[in-house]
Order: structure tokens, then C-alpha cells, then sequence
């Protein structure tokens, strides 16, 4: 499916493409977490819409850690000339939740009770390319801790994050 944003007066405009998010999320439920983070990294799963909106994807998935990749541009401004903060706490959220996927057998997964971000200096569409990074501080059967950071096109630290996930069978 493919959505275009209204052009405003000086022509911006976004074109967001995604594929049916019903197919990855099936497939998960028959794999492990890790088995499916790799099959989004490599593109044998086509990612969900949320990556495709916020430009992030998918680089890198082990056992407990993920990496992913994203360019924020000025659809992700706030009023003030920033990227929103919300953008920074979702690709936050995206990592740790991850991470702890793949620590999870297959029939396993999990949703953030809780979320506590620390900006540290705002971003622009000139930020360049965002790393983020999440890892698994504590895997577990009913809760999972995770913790991650984002940081910029340069290396500087843009944020840091740590969550609680709940754990369910799916």
C-alpha cells in the first residue's frame, strides 16, 4: 500500500509504501524471536509499517541485541525545528522490544509496560544517519529488561532508554 502526505505550499511531499503487516506477523508466531529479527534484517520477511514511516530498519539481530538504522527528515519535526522527541522514544521502543525477541522461543511474545527515555541533545534532518542499538540487561519467561541509545550521523549520544517488557504467549 502506498500513501502520499498533502504537498504543502513549497512542494514537500512523502510517499510511504509498506506491504501487508499481517504476513510478518504470522510468520512470527512459527519462528523463533531470533529467526524472525533475521529473516526482517535480511528482507526474507517484509518489515512493518512503522519502519517504513519512520525510515528505520532493521541491520542487525543476535541473541539479545539489535541494531537499526534510520535518517529522520523534516516529516518528523515538531513545532519548534526538531525531530520529536516521540520519534526518538519510538525508534527507543522499536530496539528494545526487539532485543528481547530475540531471547523468545517460538510462541513467545511481548509489549513495553514501561519506557523511560533520556534526550540528551535534539536532532534535525541534518543529524544524518541515527544508530540504535538495544540490548537484553535481563531476559525472562514473564518479564524482560532491555536498554538501548541512539546516536548520530557523528557518534554523538542523542539518547538512552531503558524499558520493561512483558513476556506472553502468543
Amino acid at each position: 500500500m502506498t500513501e502520499t502526505a498533502g504537498a504543502t505550499d513549497d512542494g514537500r511531499t512523502k510517499t510511504i509504501t509498506w506491504a501487508d503487516p499481517l504476513v510478518s506477523a504470522e510468520a512470527a508466531k512459527t519462528m523463533s524471536g531470533l529467526a524472525f529479527l533475521e529473516a526482517l534484517v535480511d528482507g526474507t520477511l517484509p518489515p512493518p509499517p512503522i519502519l517504513a514511516v519512520m525510515n528505520l530498519r532493521a541491520v542487525s539481530a543476535e541473541t539479545g541485541r539489535v541494531e537499526f538504522r534510520c535518517t529522520p527528515d523534516e516529516s518528523h519535526y515538531n513545532p519548534i525545528g526538531t525531530v520529536h522527541g516521540g520519534f526518538v522514544c519510538t525508534v527507543l521502543d522499536s530496539v528494545l522490544g526487539c532485543a528481547v525477541q530475540t531471547t523468545l522461543p517460538q510462541g513467545q511474545g511481548y509489549t513495553s509496560l514501561e519506557i523511560k527515555v533520556n534526550y540528551l541533545r535534539p536532532l534535525s534532518a541534518e543529524s544524518g544517519e541515527l544508530r540504535a542499538t538495544g540490548h537484553v540487561t535481563k531476559p525472562g519467561t514473564r518479564a524482560a529488561f532491555a536498554e538501548g541509545e541512539v546516536r548520530d550521523g557523528t557518534g554523538r549520544l542523542i539518547a538512552t532508554a531503558s524499558s520493561t517488557l512483558l513476556v506472553f504467549a502468543v
